[in-house]
């Protein structure tokens, strides 16, 4: 340690002894005040005599390799600058006060659907015609900064972008050339286009869920209200009609209650807070569950449901939501059947993949299917079965009491399993139903 290390290290000691016998706090902070202040100069200094001294032995060397260093320095900014532009999600784009292309990265060459590398020198008009765009640039470079700029694009698909565009102005604080007197001119402008599709889906998603509860709530609740009044206006006295009309008021009632049910079960499993614990289970106590759950609806229908599930086939599941599929379907089966029809429940296991030689690399499956005898589903409706609240058949599907809501649980809860469902229909010979779940492996 060298004697001036030493003596600053001594001193610092005396100083604090000094801080710690002092009587009043007052005076304990206002040196010690003085002492950081102290300590930020002498470290300031010593870093300055150190950068200094290192710099001494090569400085003559330095300024012989000045002009080869410096544009190596700049080369190394300018690649990190390219790199982070075009490793942007967001389209940039930069034009001068004539509407041509100075500077752009990858994601605004995707943006106006051009392969080639650049869009330098290019005007935008020969770029885009969408007016949009184009007006918001021009009041940039008017010094107007336009934010919230809705544009669309309708190529391969629709995207929908939020424009924000800025000017650039002088350097100098003077008004650019060909600027309006008294404006705040730029010799440039720069636009950021941020990809808001998903966004616009997800709200327009929103929109259609929310008009449809409203709609499916409307319904019963306007047909409660109506018998309501009936009572109200006499209709009680009779008891006959008194009974009948609160058992309409009860089943609509039920029919809400049933919405409201689906509508959060539904919402649950989209957003994640529905937990799937999959494992080995006995199939065959399942089907027999369902079957028994379903029995009187089926038996007023006159519908004859069956099961060809051996006993020993086992599935990789949960068997509380499995059985939550089944219901859904095979209620759906029944209802929609025709009169003495049929639903049988099937299995295709582990070892009927391996007979039909699926490829391992493509995931074997076990299939579970719900086969009915119904009149079958016309195919333009097959693609848009899953989705929430759609209907093949509107009326009669109010009219059986549906939610609308049964396939799109049951679409996700496969997903969820890491599976999916399909469906195959024939007019006049009924439906298949396949829930595809991943096979038992040998460690389950």
């Amino acid at each position: 340690m060298s004697k001036r290390n030493a003596f600053l290290i001594a001193a610092v000691a005396v100083s604090l002894a000094v801080v710690l016998f002092l009587p009043s706090f007052s005076a304990r902070a206002v040196v010690a005040v003085v002492m950081l202040l102290a300590a930020a100069g002498w470290l300031i200094r010593a870093l300055s005599n150190r950068t200094s001294t290192e710099q001494l032995p090569t400085s003559g060397a330095s300024e012989d390799r000045g002009d080869a260093e410096a544009p190596a320095d700049t080369f190394a900014l300018g690649k990190l600058f390219e790199a982070t532009m075009n490793g942007m999600r967001e389209g940039l784009l930069v034009v001068d006060k004539d509407m041509r292309v100075v500077a752009s990265n990858t994601a605004a060459h995707r943006l106006f659907n051009l392969s080639r590398g650049k869009l330098d020198a290019q005007r935008l008009t020969e770029l885009t015609r969408n007016p949009a765009i184009y007006s918001a640039f021009l009041d940039a470079l008017k010094g107007t900064e336009r934010s919230g700029v809705k544009v669309e694009t309708h190529g391969p698909e629709r995207l929908v972008f939020d424009l924000r565009v800025v000017p650039l102005k002088n350097s100098n604080g003077k008004r650019a050339e060909g600027s309006a007197p008294g404006s705040q001119g730029a010799q440039g402008a720069l636009g950021v286009f941020i990809d808001v599709t998903r966004i616009e889906r997800l709200e327009q998603v929103r929109q259609e869920f929310l008009s449809n509860v409203s709609h499916e709530l409307r319904t019963p609740l306007t047909a409660m209200l109506a018998f309501i009044e009936t009572l109200e206006a006499g209709a009680i006295d009779d008891k006959e009609a008194s009974q009948r009309f609160l058992a309409i008021i009860r089943r609509n009632a039920s029919r809400m209650q049933d919405l409201i049910d689906d509508t959060l079960e539904l919402s649950a499993i989209e957003s994640g807070n529905v937990q799937v614990r999959a494992e080995s289970v006995e199939l065959a106590p399942i089907v027999g569950d369902v079957i028994a759950s379903l029995a009187t609806k089926a038996s007023a229908q006159g519908v004859v449901v069956s099961s060809t599930v051996a006993r020993d086939a086992m599935v990789y599941a949960d068997a509380r939501r499995l059985e939550q599929m089944l219901t859904n379907l095979v209620e759906n089966a029944i209802k929609f059947n025709r009169e003495n029809g049929t639903v049988t429940i099937s299995y295709e296991g582990d070892a009927e993949a391996e007979a039909n030689e699926q490829s391992p690399a493509a995931g074997r499956r076990s299939r579970i299917r719900v086969q009915d005898s119904g009149e079958g589903i016309p195919a333009q409706h097959l693609e848009r079965l899953f989705e929430r609240f759609y209907r093949a058949d509107r009326a009669r599907s109010r009219e059986m009491g549906g939610t609308g809501l049964g396939l799109a649980i049951v679409k996700h809860l496969a997903r969820a399993h890491g599976g999916e469902v399909t469906v195959t229909s024939e007019l006049g010979k009924g439906s298949i139903f396949t829930i595809e779940l991943p096979c038992v492996t040998k460690n389950s």
